[in-house]
């Protein structure tokens, strides 16, 4: 059967993946932040120790809270630079991914546009995700996929924690709406079902239109 590790997959963006594969039959491990906090490098080795390889690999965590540049800490720094970037390193240099598996980073749309309020998320995020483009050539060579979803305003209890007037908020978008968790669980699961394995490398913009950026 193919196994599948979702980290943050107990809420959110995660659990919608986590149902998602479950619904295709595959043996999906939804990891809450009790069983990894990929700030704590030592709870990622502990971690590790136990998860030593898998088919597909759901690379999810959240972010901080919005910040002005001036009031960023030498902490904040540190913490995030762990959760965002050095946590899923040492997560993807420990971890075997089987021959055909695929691999799916859940960033943010601020790698494409970098949000003044969350600096520290732009910064680390975007580091990320540059690694993961370039281990993406590597991977490639055993037919491992490496899709980057950027989502934008999706409706998950941060974006609800974030956004002080939601219904307001959905009016200044294309679609006048957030979008669903459940829709990228669903093109995560559509990759995966049918066998999608050309499509690699590459970041997907899931913000219903709402961008700037051309690529």
């Amino acid at each position: 059967m193919t196994y599948a590790i979702v980290l943050g997959g107990s809420r959110g963006i995660g659990k919608a993946i986590s149902d998602s594969l479950k619904s295709i039959k595959i043996d999906v491990f939804a990891a809450s932040k009790k069983d990894i906090d990929t700030s704590n490098l030592e709870s990622v080795k502990k971690f590790l120790e136990n998860h030593k390889k898998t088919d597909i690999l759901v690379l999810n965590t959240g972010g901080p809270d919005p910040k002005p540049f001036s009031s960023i800490t030498e902490e904040d720094w540190k913490l995030y630079h762990n959760q965002l970037f050095l946590g899923f390193c040492t997560i993807l240099q420990n971890i075997k991914i089987n021959n055909d598996g695929y691999i799916f980073l859940i960033s943010s749309n601020v790698i494409k546009e970098p949000n003044t309020k969350l600096i520290i998320s732009s910064a680390y995020r975007a580091a990320f995700a540059e690694v993961f483009k370039v281990l993406s050539k590597e991977y490639a060579q055993n037919n491992i996929n490496c899709i980057n979803i950027a989502p934008g305003p999706i409706n998950t209890d941060r974006t609800q924690e974030l956004i002080e007037n939601v219904k307001e908020f959905e009016k200044t978008l294309p679609m006048k709406r957030l979008g669903k968790p459940e829709e990228i669980g669903n093109f995560v699961k559509s990759i995966v079902e049918n066998n999608i394995k050309y499509l690699s490398g590459v970041t997907i913009n899931f913000d219903g239109a709402n961008s700037n950026s051309i690529f």
